[in-house]
């Protein structure tokens, strides 16, 4: 509804009862400090949505195995703030770290593997580098194509994006 205050309100209630019912390293604290930093990254204050998305990554690597799915949402979502605030470079860091255990957890042509694909391409896009963008938006396209019906928003979207690549090489 974009009521990003009151979202706030009702995510730091509930992680403040979180923090006194659970170990401090325990995962949903993780999700707790994730789902805040969402909420500021959707206001568009990325610096304080990454502080949240950092304690979030910082328990979820105590708290479970270090391929875990967890880790891969983490650290994506710290790209995403990266990629927001501009920082393609270390924006890319970080959509490896996922990209690679998300690799390996998924089959390779899952359609959240094609959306890493997608914003490693835009990530490379932004930082200039077209031919790096192309290869990782058409591997997005592919997979894309194969498992989502032919109207869907992300297949225009990423199809409009290999055209965008395209005239700036």
């Amino acid at each position: 509804m974009g009521d990003y205050s009151k979202a706030l309100e009702f995510y730091e209630k509930a992680h403040k009862i979180k923090e006194k019912a659970l170990p401090p390293n325990h995962p949903d604290l993780a999700q707790s400090y994730n789902n805040i930093g969402l909420v500021y990254h959707n206001m568009g204050d990325y610096s304080k949505a990454l502080e949240f998305y950092e304690k979030d990554l910082e328990i979820t690597k105590k708290a479970l195995p270090p391929n875990h799915p967890n880790s891969a949402t983490s650290y994506n979502n710290i790209a995403s703030a990266y990629d927001d605030m501009g920082d393609y470079s270390k924006a890319l860091e970080f959509y490896e770290k996922s990209h690679k255990i998300y690799e390996k957890a998924l089959p390779s042509n899952h359609p959240n593997l094609a959306t890493f694909y997608n914003n490693i391409g835009m990530a490379y896009s932004g930082k200039g580098d077209y031919s790096k963008a192309l290869s990782f938006l058409e591997k997005a396209l592919s997979i894309w194509q194969k498992s989502l019906p032919p109207n869907h928003p992300n297949i225009r979207k990423v199809t409009n994006s290999i055209d965008n690549v395209k005239k700036k090489m």
